[in-house]
């Protein structure tokens, strides 16, 4: 008996260190696993970063008419899509054709006392304001299509229809000043160098040009949103009167954090999921990254106001990152909206079928998955 028992315990004192040493060994399992899921976590925040903070974005556009009056017929409606060139809304017109027949009465005034017939001239001179109001509305056109066109979201033929419809505007232009100077030409030297015929003329440009803003028109392709305006209301000129969003031009605005542009670069291929897409990655690319933000420190008396510390570590500043889609505004999903939210993933290796880029591609695709059953 003395011997059973003594054997009995020697295995108990046995057993103490065998469940020690095992609870040490998953201990540190744990530990690697944990080093190791840190490590790599940092080198893929830094090669292929990505963030759940994407905003879709694009021009938005005050749209305000050049004159002041009352608006008469809105030719849109909330949420409407418009093509360049579509009128938007219309203002009362009488008063500024009021201010064209004066006009025009004063310069035929003024053209009686200098022993000249003024209807060619006031004919010609309503042909140069038609003229430089096509010119001006075909090159702010132009500009924009120039823009998308180094940008790559048009094609260059896009371009070159641009630049020949402005070469065709200022043609049109050059001949209706020509005509006016012939018209001009028969008044003779003392006529054409009349300074109450220049101001008469100058004043009847005028008051044609504020009757033509009385209709005013989209500038280009988009959508109107947000549409409050109604007839009956009387607008300053300058003043907002609806808001126009750009649809040849959308980007998505994604902010990381200081320690992710390490690598990033413009050029740099990257993936988007939209939160209105569930379940589709579309491919991007990065165009550009932000120069600076605002730090949100004032400045009072001359001197900076000091920010107090309310925490350990102090957050990680975010820097925006605009990314586009491939292939422009063709590839474009009718239902992501501006506004709406996306996940983009960056890869600043540059290389998506590296192994870190098949896990940070594995995860997306997981959460496009988590995204369209959510």
């Amino acid at each position: 008996m003395p011997a059973a028992s003594k054997g009995a315990n020697v295995s108990d004192d046995t057993n103490p260190p065998q469940e020690g040493r095992a609870g040490r060994r998953v201990t540190f399992g744990v530990i690697v696993l944990l080093v190791v899921a840190a490590a790599i976590y940092a080198v893929m925040d830094r090669t292929v970063p990505g963030s759940a903070r994407g905003i879709v974005s694009a021009y938005v556009v005050q749209v305000a008419p050049r004159v002041s009056g009352t608006v008469t017929q809105v030719h849109v409606t909330d949420d409407a899509v418009v093509e360049a060139g579509d009128p938007l809304f219309t203002l009362d017109a009488r008063p500024f054709e009021l201010a064209a027949r004066r006009a025009e009465a004063n310069l035929a005034a003024t053209l009686q006392s200098v022993d000249a017939s003024g209807a060619s001239i006031v004919a010609a001179q309503a042909g140069v304001t038609g003229a430089r109001t096509a010119l001006e509305t075909t090159r702010a056109e132009a500009e924009r299509t120039f823009k998308l066109e180094e940008r790559g979201i048009v094609a260059k033929a896009r371009g070159d229809q641009a630049r020949a419809a402005v070469e065709t505007a200022e043609a049109e232009l050059d001949r209706a000043e020509a005509a006016r100077e012939s018209a001009r030409a028969e008044l003779g030297p003392q006529g054409e160098d009349n300074p109450a015929f220049q101001a008469a003329s100058a004043q009847l440009e005028q008051a044609q040009y504020d009757l033509a803003s009385t209709l005013v028109r989209a500038q280009h392709l988009g959508a109107v949103t947000n549409l409050t305006l109604s007839e009956g209301a009387f607008i300053t000129a300058g003043a907002p009167a609806l808001t126009f969003i750009d649809a040849e031009a959308g980007w998505i605005t994604v902010d990381l954090r200081e320690n992710q542009l390490q690598n990033v670069q413009p050029g740099d291929p990257a993936h988007v999921l939209f939160d209105a897409l569930p379940g589709r990655i579309f491919d991007a690319r990065v165009q550009s990254v932000a120069w600076g933000i605002a730090p949100g420190r004032s400045v009072q008396g001359g001197l900076v106001v000091n920010q107090p510390a309310s925490r350990w570590f102090e957050p990680a500043r975010r820097i925006p990152v605009r990314v586009e889609l491939e292939g422009g505004m063709e590839n474009w999903p009718y239902a992501a909206r501006v506004g709406g939210k996306a996940h983009v993933v960056i890869f600043a290796a540059g290389d998506t079928g590296g192994p870190l880029g098949l896990m940070a591609r594995a995860a997306q695709r997981l959460r496009a998955w988590v995204s369209y059953l959510h």
